[in-house]
């Protein structure tokens, strides 16, 4: 089996020294062999007295091999019980050998979708796409021509908010049944109500345009081309209950030009967004994303 014995270890905590020493010493002891590491500290600068805009915190990725008597997720966390509690941390493991599950979540927009469904089938996102949920029946087509479980979950413009807590429950239900470890809203155009985006707090990742000046509504691409935009752009985020203002993970922006009509930024735009969304997925199952705060730490 690929990966039979590699593990990913993520930690967060307060800065202090002796941590990548205790971190590295227990796998030494215990036998294995450090793949890669990464960390970093987010301390105040030279000259920054009040530290405001840092958090104090240090972040580590550690990816390693282990030997046969200790490639086991509960052998794995009692070897760093006590690190941990020293120091404080939040520590996760994961095997690579288990590939996460996805939930997509489309309305009428297809192209983060079945850019994601391609990669994920191709092998170039190491994900397996669970099921895909929609409030219209469009995509119920291509989600047969991947073998991937379609549900029309319908939701009236304008539905009343406990209507709309009865389709989240739902989704809720095929989170839970599927074990779904990430939710990624592929252009799902619904607001979610907080108590849904608080039982998918760290899980869930959307995508949306951002221009300079910004534009809300059905058509920002052609709300940008009559202002002359010069650059779009994509931001992936992790989903909060302040609306497409929750942890940035990735951005990315593509030049337009006069010579472009509203129809050509609407492409431009779509391929910075399922580019955008892709990076951002990949390496939230690659666990390479950690929460600091109101932001990231993304270690690529």
């Amino acid at each position: 089996m690929p990966h039979a014995q590699e593990f990913i270890l993520t930690l967060s905590c307060r800065d202090a020294p002796g941590i990548v020493h205790a971190v590295a010493g227990l796998l030494f002891e215990a036998g294995c062999n450090i793949i890669d590491s990464q960390q970093f500290g987010d301390l105040p600068e030279p000259g920054d007295a009040t530290g405001t805009h840092a958090t104090g915190l240090f972040f580590m990725r550690v990816h390693f091999h282990a030997p046969q008597r200790l490639a086991d997720l509960t052998a794995l966390t009692t070897l760093f019980a006590d690190a941990r509690q020293r120091f404080g941390m939040d520590l996760r493991l994961n095997a690579l050998a288990r590939l996460p599950r996805l939930l997509l979540l489309v309305s009428k927009h297809g192209h983060c979708l079945n850019d994601l469904l391609f990669r994920s089938q191709s092998g170039q996102l190491r994900a397996e796409v669970g099921a895909i949920v929609s409030n219209h029946p469009d995509f119920a087509p291509l989600a047969a021509g991947f073998g991937i479980p379609f549900h029309h979950l319908p939701l009236a413009v304008g539905a009343p908010p406990e209507a709309k807590r009865a389709q989240e429950r739902q989704v809720e239900q095929i989170v839970d049944a599927l074990a779904i470890d990430l939710v990624v809203l592929a252009r799902y155009m619904q607001i979610l109500s907080p108590d849904f985006c608080a039982f998918l707090r760290g899980r869930a990742i959307n995508i949306h345009h951002s221009f300079l000046p910004s534009f809300k509504g059905a058509k920002p691409y052609f709300q940008a081309h009559d202002r002359g935009v010069k650059l779009i752009g994509a931001t992936a985020h992790y989903v909060t209950a302040d609306l497409d203002e929750g942890p940035i993970i990735e951005q990315d922006v593509a030049r337009v030009d006069h010579s472009l009509g509203p129809e050509d930024f609407a492409a431009v735009g779509r391929d910075v967004e399922s580019v955008v969304l892709a990076r951002a997925v990949r390496w939230h199952v690659e666990h390479r994303v950690l929460m600091n705060g109101p932001k990231t730490v993304v270690f690529r």
